[in-house]
């Protein structure tokens, strides 16, 4: 049946792990994580028959986001059109609830909505893996937002294997009102290690038969980020924030990816509400968000 609109709902995602490899001589660094998708939601639209590209923002963080060609949604349009015939004057509307420059995947995650939504839309029929190489030429965290749940990514991130996971994990995210940049980040990394002996990165197997066990308390022992101290070197708050976690019972936090939205671990809902309400009088955060893990990846929620 031939739609003419289809939108798709899209996770924020977390790092539970982030190991970073030595600076490499094309700038970019070898890396092994551990990915978990979260109810945490960003809705892409795209109809068809529009006279050009066009995108609309609306949401929490609309403002931050750019409406042109620097967003990835319109690279992920172009880059369809180019290697699948689908078409570029489309209508997109964009409801942005994923923090900017977060940690949390949000440009990657609308990139991912876009692909699935033009497969859609444009009736291309192409498999996951398909869609998946598309993904990987837009950005090492997009192949995972199509697929969601908890996964392995080694390489520069987008080589994705499903990681055994079961349970469900209750996380508080504590959100800063300005984004940090993931270059300047992971320079921040290099200038701190520098003179030091940096191996190539291990995966924490620790992490994964937690993960296995769904033990909530070895998994919050057992998260770690190579690219937290870079990120509290440019943002010292952020130490704060940790400590107020870990005052209030959090079984484990983490700066998500290259930050600066802090991810705490809690053993259940009412511990989720109590960190929140600490976080929020605190002061030192600019949001806090409670979501649950792992969710599915990009889906189809409606067309017509």
């Amino acid at each position: 049946m031939r739609h003419h609109s289809v939108e798709v709902q899209v996770p924020a995602k977390i790092n539970l792990q982030l190991a970073v490899g030595p600076l490499e001589s094309d700038g970019y660094h070898q890396l092994v994580t551990v990915f978990q998708a979260i109810s945490l939601y960003d809705s892409v639209k795209i109809s068809r028959d529009a006279d050009e590209f066009s995108i609309s923002i609306t949401g929490d963080y609309a403002n931050a986001v750019p409406a042109d060609e620097n967003n990835l949604i319109y690279k992920a349009i172009d880059l369809m059109a180019e290697k699948h015939s689908s078409q570029k004057n489309v209508l997109v509307e964009v409801k942005k609830n994923i923090p900017v420059a977060g940690g949390m995947a949000g440009g990657s995650a609308d990139a991912a909505a876009t692909i699935l939504a033009v497969d859609q839309l444009f009736e291309l029929n192409l498999s996951r893996e398909e869609m998946a190489e598309c993904a990987a030429q837009l950005g090492a965290d997009v192949p995972f937002m199509l697929n969601g749940g908890t996964a392995v990514g080694r390489g520069r991130g987008d080589e994705i294997t499903p990681a055994l996971s079961r349970g469900t994990y209750h996380w508080v995210i504590a959100v800063s009102s300005t984004g940090l940049s993931t270059p300047a980040v992971y320079g921040e990394c290099d200038r701190l290690r520098t003179g030091l002996p940096i191996k190539q990165p291990q995966l924490n197997e620790e992490l994964l038969q937690a993960l296995l066990s769904a033990d909530s308390e070895r998994v919050g022992k057992a998260l770690s980020n190579d690219l937290q101290a870079a990120a509290c070197s440019l943002r010292p708050a952020l130490r704060l924030v940790l400590d107020i976690g870990n005052e209030y019972g959090a079984l484990g936090g983490i700066v998500s990816g290259s930050g600066p939205s802090v991810a705490f671990l809690v053993a259940d809902e009412d511990q989720s509400l109590d960190l929140a309400v600490a976080l929020t009088s605190s002061g030192v955060v600019g949001s806090v968000i409670r979501a649950q893990g792992p969710v599915q990846g990009a889906r189809v929620v409606a067309h017509n």
